[in-house]
């Protein structure tokens, strides 16, 4: 699990994320792991929260204001 904190210094409700192919898990502060997939969430979703990952920056509220389906 890479560690997450967002590059505004401002607290996230992520605390981690691991990428794969056609997936991201996601770690909630105080949480259990969320898996989204291309199958659950969509391939878009799931592309745009790795590109969020990566860029430590917006993956929480991206979470928030979409609710995409997880496993």
């Amino acid at each position: 699990m890479t560690s997450y904190s967002s590059k505004s210094g401002k607290a996230s409700g992520v605390t981690g994320y691991r990428i794969g192919r056609d997936f991201i898990v996601v770690q909630f502060h105080g949480s259990k792991n969320y898996k989204y997939s291309y199958q659950s969430a969509g391939k878009p979703v799931v592309e745009k929260m790795k590109r969020l990952a990566l860029a430590s920056e917006g993956l929480s509220t991206y979470i928030t204001q979409n609710d995409p389906k997880f496993e």
